[in-house]
């Protein structure tokens, strides 16, 4: 297709590495035979942290419903929260379960996150009527919904997951707590690589994750516009091709990827989508978006929330490469306008919905990083997701060779600051939560042509040949063309013939996500879906690894 939308070439500098904060637990575990909450702070960055609740259910029935209360000290505040209603009067919290997730079975836990400032931690703290340190919980009360914003839909599709028949017994999708498992799904991808929405569910992967990233949505004229009709809402399924087995007829209201996509969902009612907008591509639209933010966001709301696909969409992801810097084209909109674009969504599509972002995981001195206030917007998003990959490629086809997605900066990498741990550690120096931050993941592997030398830093002459594309190729491909021979920064290479790749397999992903839990970071995301085998390989190291 016509959109080359992975992470685009970044500037080199070096980077001093901040030091991990280690997590304080300040409420005692579960005790066996009673309902308990504990919190735990997961970063302290001066003006402020960032903290998770963890309930858990170590009765020997189900929780219908849970209710924490809780007191923060004069001075302490929560400024932002996610996976819970939470509503409070002076110091006085009251935290409840999302409709999404309405029970909790015998010795299951679930999390949920926050934001805060000021003093900390919670004072008298109860879950359903019972001490949080653990006690026999009394029958929880109804739970309510969240008040509106200031913004209310005329006719708003449920930003929570629809009620079915059968509820999950656990809170979330996959056992992973309250990391995240977020993967991209491309909307051309139904063409050429005939990669559907069904194979999300037959190759195991919807099981897995918490969150899919629908992509793209445009940015024509500084407003969100559809990225392709035909794929989004028109292409008509077989039954042998739809996620549930019934086939769409010439007349019904919807089809294509959103059809499918709620098809997907009424199987996997904890499972959220979010459509994201911009890429590599289209991203140009966002300059003129800066100049009224306003304008863009409710575009965007009127889009995401048309009543069409009501109850597709749980949120928007904005992909804007990049502000204030250059991607396939530049922005000089300044430092503060990606900050006005969140704040303006956040504004109009309110707490309850999803607002995200992929930005750049450029981690030297001075590059991208460092010319927008991300850690200004931070606030008014759920989560970011720094993309992680595409560091080296053949798009400088003479080399040196290099892994496109290492981990950490390996002594002789070909740019100072180009790697996962430089991007993580200068995002978290800038006093954005380690919990807000999601550790990018390639399902594919890029490479070069004309090498020789088997070890990385050697010369080339353009790129290797890819199935789809020049100097990439899948993970499912080359695990059989060219298997890994050997490991440098945390991720895997091989020299096959003439043709040197670097890409992740499920090792080094495992590695990947020890790191993630070590950092106590959000999760994790994929680039993208189709790029795995058919059983699901890959994503299932990702999930596992979370655990």
């Amino acid at each position: 297709m016509k959109r080359s939308v992975r992470n685009g070439l970044i500037v080199a500098a070096a980077l001093a590495v901040a030091g991990a904060v280690v997590p304080i637990v300040t409420t005692s575990a579960n005790a066996a035979g009673s309902l308990s909450a504990t919190f735990t702070v997961d970063q302290d960055w001066g003006t402020g942290w960032g903290a998770t609740y963890k309930i858990s259910n170590g009765t020997a029935s189900t929780i219908n419903g849970w209710t924490l209360e809780f007191d923060l000290p004069a001075g302490g505040s929560i400024t932002s929260f996610w996976d819970a209603d939470v509503t409070h009067t002076g110091q006085h919290y009251v935290a409840k379960n999302k409709s999404w997730a309405p029970t909790l079975a015998a010795g299951a836990s679930f999390s949920w996150g926050m934001n805060g400032a000021g003093a900390k931690p919670p004072l008298n703290c109860t879950i359903n009527g019972v001490s949080c340190s653990g006690g026999t919980p009394t029958t929880a009360p109804p739970t309510t919904t969240k008040p509106p914003t200031s913004n209310p839909p005329t006719s708003q599709p449920p930003t929570s997951k629809p009620p079915t028949s059968n509820p999950p017994t656990s809170s979330t999708p996959p056992s992973t707590g309250s990391k995240k498992v977020v993967a991209y799904f491309t909307e051309w991808g139904v063409y050429g690589r005939n990669y559907q929405v069904k194979n999300i569910e037959t190759s195991g992967s919807a099981s897995k994750l918490t969150h899919i990233l629908y992509a793209f949505g445009n940015t024509t004229g500084g407003q969100c516009s559809i990225g392709d009709s035909y794929a989004d809402y028109d292409k008509a399924y077989t039954a042998d091709q739809s996620v549930d087995g019934v086939a769409d007829t010439w007349d019904q209201p919807l089809r294509g990827n959103f059809n499918q996509l709620k098809k997907l969902k009424a199987k996997h009612p904890g499972l959220k989508v979010i459509w994201s907008f911009g890429g590599w591509t289209w991203s140009a639209g966002f300059t003129q978006a800066a100049q009224n933010p306003t304008a863009f966001a409710n575009s965007c709301y009127n889009l995401v929330n048309d009543p069409r696909w009501a109850g597709v969409f749980d949120g928007i992801d904005i992909d804007w490469e990049y502000p204030n810097a250059c991607g396939l084209q530049c922005d000089s909109s300044g430092p503060n306008a990606f900050k006005s674009v969140v704040a303006a969504l956040r504004a109009k599509f309110g707490s309850s919905a999803l607002v995200t972002a992929a930005i750049t995981a450029d981690g030297s001195n001075g590059g991208k990083i460092d010319l927008t206030d991300y850690a200004g917007a931070i606030s008014n998003l759920d989560w970011i997701d720094p993309m992680t990959y595409d560091y080296f490629g053949a798009f400088n086809a003479q080399g040196p060779t290099a892994p496109h997605s290492p981990l950490t900066c390996y002594s002789g990498i070909p740019q100072a600051g180009f790697c996962s741990d430089a991007a993580v550690q200068k995002l978290k120096s800038k006093g954005i939560p380690s919990n807000k931050i999601l550790l990018g993941i390639g399902f594919y592997g890029r490479g070069w042509t004309g090498v020789t030398q088997a070890a990385p830093g050697g010369s080339a002459t353009g790129g290797a040949p890819g199935t789809y594309e020049t100097g990439i190729e899948d993970y499912k491909v080359l695990k059989n063309t060219c298997p890994a021979t050997s490991t440098i920064g945390g991720t895997a290479y091989a020299l096959c013939g003439n043709n040197w790749w670097s890409y992740d397999t499920p090792a080094t992903i495992s590695g990947k996500m020890a790191y993630a839990k070590q950092q106590s970071l959000g999760g994790a995301f994929v680039w993208e879906l189709s790029g795995d085998t058919t059983g699901g390989e890959l994503i299932t190291a990702v999930s596992g690894g979370l655990k």
